[in-house]
């Protein structure tokens, strides 16, 4: 059992008969005599609808232990993603709508661990921020009443997002996936020594 102070992004957990993974959770203290609440965004593991719900701090919540198994990603189409057990060589897909913005990062030969909750794929845990390489940009674009200057890059997965100037057709960058937003230059080898 969890109490609602408690909740972080992944947790799972099981809210009117249905089991829910927690994508976000933010915790606002309580002043005097008010207590505190947890503000969290939940996605339904078995239709993947979103809602928001709020959790009084010392609320009971039952918690869903999911389990966890690392399997290679082989393909995906529009509507699925095939991941396969390399010791076993099972396949199992997981609908893209449960994965969300991160299906777009999914290289082959990626292993990653697939989330399972009695017996069915719901999701991938996967890192906050990837690697990936720039396929090409366009010119800088400077927009009024902003003082950055950003232009439009399509990375080698097909997504396209903002970046800064200095960055060129070819490079690495780092992308929080969420979000999917440019973070930094991904440093090469050869800086690092």
């Amino acid at each position: 059992m969890l109490v609602g102070s408690q909740l972080r992004a992944g947790t799972a957990l099981r809210l009117q008969g249905e089991t829910w993974k927690v994508l976000s959770a933010d915790y606002h203290g309580g002043g005097g005599k008010m207590g505190g609440v947890t503000h969290a965004r939940l996605r339904n593991v078995r239709t993947g609808t979103q809602r928001e719900w709020r959790f009084r701090a010392e609320e009971p919540i039952e918690a869903v232990e999911l389990e966890k198994q690392p399997l290679q990603y082989l393909f995906g189409d529009a509507d699925t993603s095939t991941f396969m057990n390399p010791g076993t060589f099972e396949q199992t897909e997981v609908d893209n709508a449960l994965l969300g913005k991160a299906a777009a990062f999914l290289t082959p030969e990626m292993t990653v661990p697939v989330e399972f909750c009695d017996g069915r794929p719901i999701g991938v845990t996967f890192p906050e921020i990837v690697d990936v390489r720039v396929a090409e940009t366009t010119e800088p674009v400077h927009t009024q009443g902003q003082d950055n200057v950003w232009k439009e890059a399509r990375l080698e997965n097909g997504l396209t997002l903002l970046v800064p100037p200095f960055i060129g057709a070819g490079e690495t960058i780092r992308v929080k996936v969420e979000e999917a937003a440019y973070v930094e230059r991904a440093r090469s080898e050869k800086r690092k020594g």
